[in-house]
């Protein structure tokens, strides 16, 4: 692990020396952007496939089971052989996945490559333990608010491509853009990332012998509870914000993909809160301030559509202050699962993020079954609520453990 001072070892396309930050942001982004800029084509998928809205909504939360199952998978492996031949291999098959994607002409055989797409999954684990490879604790929490603040303008436009490429061509034009985009993510990958993780050499059976210590101890659980669960309101407004925002609001493919980027401005500026002020503020208080933020707003949006009328702009404008919370409480959350066992940070990082996705595919397929013309956003906004709460007393529960035991 460097320090701080380190970061200037750094060269950009030098792949003898650790990542340049526009690099781990790339990485993290394909994988972001793969899971948001097809979302306003849902509606004009079901009808090209011939497929109701429940069964397409299936290429969200079957990805996010996927995405779940290859963190698990992924984070152990990049400790044993390291982080650069991982990213390499994923990015090449997420390239390949992309264009069978584009190219399936049923439903069924769309879902299957749309899960094999998730392997970009390892983008997000990776850059998080690339960066835990170099930086302690506290300054990891920063500098992985900086890489996700970056990444966050990815979902943001991402729809708002995915929507104008649909109006000007068809959905398949999206998965086209995916498959470019991969490209140059792999060239720069190849180019410019030198391996963080090597010195380790862990066998798989020491490995598995860790895994037990993560998954018994209470701090690892308050901090991975503490980002599921606030991911988890992000993940249900996913699985239905195109069907709230088409057929509650009637809004066409591109204001949809405006109003789906809203949350993502929010999460930018949490992000830079996060980034700026976690080494001062601490793990722990940044993530309390962010889950109250999401708490708070998700309840106002809660209340407004039980009592009240509320428009696209008050439901989507709510959801960018759920964006601000995340913002601050993920980099937080994540750095403090991963400092539970620093050596196997690349297993904490995918066993916390195959947890947190897992929920994130249930709240997703949830959200979309809920969804009727009839009801409206309502049961959207008491999943998001719900979830808001939750993410909260997780880390309440971290902070009262912490000063029960006398910790910082």
């Amino acid at each position: 692990m460097q320090d701080a001072s380190d970061a200037a070892t750094v060269r950009f396309l030098d792949r003898s020396t650790p990542p340049h930050v526009l690099t781990l942001i790339l990485v993290a982004g394909i994988s972001a952007l793969n899971m948001s800029i097809f979302l306003p084509s849902l509606t004009a998928m079901s009808l090209y496939f011939e497929a109701d809205y429940a069964i397409m909504q299936l290429a969200v939360s079957l990805y996010l089971a996927a995405t779940a199952g290859i963190q698990i998978i992924v984070g152990p492996v990049s400790d044993r052989f390291g982080r650069r031949p991982v990213l390499l291999t994923s990015l090449a098959l997420f390239v390949l996945f992309t264009l069978g994607a584009m190219l399936a002409q049923s439903v069924e055989v769309f879902l299957v490559f749309r899960m094999l797409q998730a392997v970009v999954a390892t983008g997000i684990v990776l850059s998080r333990a690339i960066v835990r490879d170099m930086f302690s604790t506290e300054k990891s929490a920063s500098m992985i608010g900086y890489v996700t603040m970056g990444m966050a303008v990815v979902p943001m436009i991402g729809p708002l491509i995915g929507g104008a490429l649909e109006q000007a061509f068809f959905w398949q034009a999206t998965f086209a853009f995916l498959a470019v985009a991969g490209t140059l993510v792999l060239v720069l990958t190849w180019v410019d990332l030198g391996e963080t993780g090597t010195g380790r050499g862990m066998t798989f059976a020491e490995q598995a012998r860790g895994f037990p210590e993560l998954l018994r101890s209470p701090r690892f659980w308050g901090y991975v509870l503490c980002s599921a669960f606030s991911s988890g309101a992000f993940f249900a407004l996913l699985g239905g914000a195109s069907f709230v925002a088409s057929v509650s609001f009637g809004l066409d493919p591109v204001f949809a993909g405006l109003a789906l980027g809203a949350p993502a401005v929010g999460y930018i500026a949490g992000n830079y809160v996060s980034g700026r002020f976690s080494e001062q503020v601490g793990l722990n208080r940044m993530s309390l301030l962010g889950t109250g933020i999401s708490t708070a707003a998700m309840g106002v949006s809660f209340v407004f559509g039980v009592f009240g009328d509320i428009g696209p702009v008050a439901f989507f404008g709510l959801c960018s202050f759920l964006g601000v919370g995340n913002g601050m409480t993920m980099p937080n959350a994540i750095a403090g699962s991963m400092s539970v066992r620093p050596e196997l940070a690349g297993t904490a990082s995918g066993l916390g993020g195959a947890i947190m996705i897992g929920g994130g595919a249930a709240m997703s397929a949830f959200s979309g079954l809920l969804l009727t013309e009839e009801t409206g956003p309502a049961p959207l906004q008491l999943m998001m609520f719900l979830s808001s709460v939750a993410s909260m007393v997780a880390i309440l529960l971290v902070i009262r453990r912490a000063r029960r035991l006398g910790e910082a």
